[in-house]
């Protein structure tokens, strides 16, 4: 039997639900016959999401072991978890444990016809990508696991690419030093929320957090070995992330020709805006699902250039946007050999040259 175009998302949270609800209304012009998705833990309170994600054709997967506990809410699986990961040929993991799913789970299910994709925090799952940084990389037939980067790595990254020129040649960049300064919780979430400012750890000596370690094993699978650093901290807000950076160039530059390179980078938006709050609130209203689908969204009078060759500024993260569009991206090359990128252009309405 053909095997068909299905994928199988896991996790309805703050990634999971979004893509579920984007792949599932998109079925058509991305090539795809259904949309499966596996939710491991039956909740009253979840009811009408998953209820909401049905409704948009998606088909709701379990374990057997909580079949009654959903039917109890009235919503009746359609199969189980490892019955929809055998029938799909990508399968997306949502969760903070998609390396514990990989080792307990889906190798299982390695057999050559699938492409499992985990999220930023599970380093190590599987070859690093982001949507427009590293899409050459990808190799098919050998890749068949992806970890997609997180969404301040996917920021860090279209910086190096614009701003350094690194991508296919190895560019301009000398050094670069990022601080992530990360909101607390997502609007989703009402767990977890911080009463002030909290600074992180340097666990990498040499990268300092994951953000930048992500970002240099993302270029080397171009090739590139760069000298990249970044800390984080925490702020007291749900709304987004920002980063500030400060890129050496090996060349000289002034503050027109890098506003110029941001501006003609379509991944990329620009913004004389210089808080999150009103940012945050134009992708609520004009974005898909809430979701500005750019990597990163750059404060231009916040750009500056110092002694000829030192680049600063701020930036700001559109969360999970850039993650969802990565996360596509690797789905659609995997199902089509052909034509994927093309697919692709259905969401260009959500990446906004300003903001």
């Amino acid at each position: 039997m053909t095997q068909k175009n299905n994928v199988h998302v896991v996790g309805t949270g703050t990634i999971g639900e979004p893509l579920i609800g984007i792949l599932s209304v998109m079925r058509r012009e991305f090539g795809i016959d259904d949309v499966t998705f596996h939710k491991a833990t039956p909740r009253l309170t979840d009811r009408p999401k998953v209820r909401a994600l049905q409704d948009k054709g998606a088909t709701l997967a379990a374990t057997p072991e909580t079949y009654d506990a959903f039917r109890k809410l009235g919503i009746e699986p359609v199969m189980t978890h490892e019955e929809a990961i055998e029938q799909a040929r990508v399968v997306i993991d949502c969760t903070p444990v998609g390396n514990e799913n990989k080792d307990q789970l889906f190798t299982k299910f390695d057999d050559g016809s699938r492409v499992f994709v985990a999220q930023g925090s599970e380093f190590g799952f599987g070859k690093p990508y982001a949507r427009g940084i590293n899409d050459g990389a990808l190799v098919r037939g050998e890749d068949r696991w992806v970890q997609v980067v997180s969404c301040n790595t996917h920021n860090i990254a279209v910086l190096i690419k614009t701003i350094g020129g690194v991508g296919g040649g190895a560019g301009n960049l000398e050094s670069a030093r990022f601080l992530c300064i990360r909101r607390a919780t997502d609007i989703s979430q009402n767990d977890d929320f911080l009463a002030s400012p909290e600074v992180g750890k340097h666990e990498d000596a040499k990268f300092g957090t994951h953000h930048a370690r992500d970002a240099a094993y993302l270029f080397h699978t171009l090739g590139h070995d760069l000298d990249l650093f970044s800390s984080s901290m925490k702020l007291n807000t749900q709304y987004m992330h920002a980063i500030h950076f400060d890129m050496r160039l090996t060349i000289d530059i002034n503050t027109e020709e890098v506003i110029r390179r941001l501006r003609d980078e379509r991944r990329v938006s620009v913004t004389h805006r210089r808080d999150s709050a009103t940012i945050f609130s134009f992708g609520r209203d004009h974005g898909l699902y809430g979701r500005i689908l750019n990597q990163t969204v750059v404060s231009i009078p916040t750009v500056a250039v110092r002694n000829k060759r030192e680049v600063v500024g701020f930036c700001f993260t559109p969360q999970d946007g850039n993650s969802l569009l990565s996360s596509i991206s690797v789905a659609l090359w995997a199902l089509h050999e052909t034509g994927w990128d093309d697919r692709m252009r259905n969401l260009r309405p959500y990446c906004f040259s300003e903001i």
